[in-house]
């Protein structure tokens, strides 16, 4: 789907009430998922971010995580970014990717921090974006579990670069850039399937 023809599904299905109102979900989370291409990422970017102003001027508002500018404000924040930075250079991808998914967990760091986002704003829906980024310290799939218990109350839109799959045979799928099969998820709802 082209970023144009995303951005008119999208502002139809984010503004409807039966989207706002999370009808027709069975009691399952109200979690969405937003595939797109990975080349198009730029154009995705630019597009939410239309997105988002329009939808506020149709009334619904918009909180917006970044997950790495929320990584980067948690490592700051934590006093350790330039450590982080310094020590870069001098270990192994793998030591540096323990080290950040330690200090990034998403249970006992990330969600917390998502959630204290949440509570000091007043909004209707909750986009998730900075996906590709983060991986492979952040998964889509860890973050969407530990989000279960804590954003259930407002629509969550996650913007995922690569394919959302769902077979009945293999069950679904988070697949990164289109090209990593391995991140299960089970609970969301394929955004560009669902009709107002």
């Amino acid at each position: 789907m082209s970023p144009s023809a995303l951005f008119e599904h999208l502002l139809k299905v984010v503004s409807s009430s039966r989207f706002l109102e999370k009808r027709g979900l069975g009691n399952e989370v109200p979690f969405f998922i937003c595939a797109y291409d990975p080349a198009r990422s730029v154009d995705i970017d630019k597009m939410r971010g239309n997105l988002v102003t329009k939808l506020a001027e149709r009334g619904v508002t918009i909180l917006e995580i970044d997950l790495y500018d929320l990584a980067t404000d948690l490592l700051r924040e934590r006093g350790i970014w330039q450590q982080v930075l310094d020590m870069e250079t001098g270990v192994s991808k793998a030591e540096l990717k323990e080290l950040l998914q330690n200090v990034l967990d998403p249970q006992d760091h990330l969600v917390p921090a998502i959630a204290q986002r949440m509570s000091k704003e007043r909004f209707d829906v909750l986009f998730i974006s900075g996906i590709g980024e983060v991986f492979p310290y952040i998964r889509s799939h860890n973050v969407l579990n530990n989000l279960q218990s804590t954003a259930k109350d407002q629509p969550t839109l996650m913007f995922f670069p690569g394919e959302y799959r769902q077979t009945v045979a293999t069950g679904a799928s988070l697949d990164l850039f289109s090209r990593l099969h391995d991140d299960k998820y089970y609970r969301a709802f394929d955004i560009l399937h669902y009709e107002v």
